[in-house]
């Protein structure tokens, strides 16, 4: 039987949004991303909050779209900031989990997410103090030692081979699931070769035969991880346009619904490919 997942309560002094409020924040956000400058300002944002869920970047970019990193009150006062006296937090929601230990032993004891509350989170410039440390996953806005090898060794590791080839028409590069195969344009430059291996990085992780939506659908989600993928590594690949890829999806309660998907595929993706780069998740 499905579980329903509620919201429920505030949190602290800090909160003062319910949670009807944040959801139809949430919704609102969802539809601007069928207007393809909020779709490209989407995966510019979530490049920088990957360690938070889709719904969560939606709220923190509708809320505070200058937003570079967020904590929670006391976070901030552990690393020796203190909030500033009047300013109001970002409305997100943390999942509230139950212990799950039955038939378990104690270490492999599991947690449960059963309703999610509303927390405030508040930016780094809403607070001062001293300079806090840098979290790992902005050491080095490159990412040094991220290679274009590294995307191949993914593929490899998913079993695709991976080819150089001279290919027709202006394809770039293609991703074939039933031959086990991604092909790379001969000759291209390095920032596009490696846009174009996240592309087809991202078809052959997300768009195998299990996969139900359109090649429209697949397009959109593969182009949109090799953009957050470039930007994590200090590529601007923005050159390309987003605007058709994003349109498919149209307006109203079904798009809601599909860029929502979407969204939380194409974050999961982009994050595994740019850890398996050597850029893990923060903690």
């Amino acid at each position: 039987m499905k579980q329903r997942v509620a919201l429920v309560g505030r949190t602290s002094p800090h909160a003062g949004t319910s949670g009807p409020e944040v959801l139809a924040r949430l919704q609102a956000g969802i539809q601007d991303l069928t207007i393809s400058q909020r779709w490209m300002a989407w995966l510019r944002f979530s490049r920088r909050f990957r360690r938070y869920s889709f719904h969560n970047q939606i709220l923190i970019l509708s809320q505070r779209p200058t937003a570079v990193r967020v904590a929670g009150y006391r976070a901030w006062q552990e690393m020796g900031r203190q909030v500033r006296r009047g300013e109001r937090g970002i409305a997100i929601l943390a999942p509230i989990r139950i212990s799950d230990n039955q038939g378990r032993s104690e270490e492999d004891e599991q947690e449960l997410a059963v309703g999610f509350r509303v927390v405030r989170v508040f930016d780094l410039e809403q607070t001062e103090g001293p300079e806090p440390p840098r979290p790992l996953d902005d050491l080095g806005d490159l990412t040094p030692g991220f290679e274009l090898s590294r995307l191949l060794e993914q593929a490899a590791d998913l079993g695709f081979s991976v080819e150089f080839a001279d290919l027709s028409g202006e394809r770039h590069g293609d991703c074939s699931h039933a031959l086990r195969r991604i092909r790379l344009r001969q000759g291209m430059g390095s920032a596009q070769t490696l846009k174009t291996a996240a592309h087809e990085l991202a078809h052959a992780i997300m768009h195998g035969p299990a996969f139900g939506g359109d090649r429209a659908l697949a397009e959109l989600e593969a182009e949109s991880v090799a953009y957050v993928v470039c930007d994590g590594v200090g590529i601007d690949s923005s050159a390309y346009s987003f605007g058709y890829l994003a349109s498919w999806a149209g307006g109203g309660e079904a798009a809601v619904s599909m860029i929502s998907s979407s969204g939380a595929r194409i974050t999961r993706a982009a994050g595994d490919i740019l850890e398996g780069a050597g850029c893990p998740r923060p903690r």
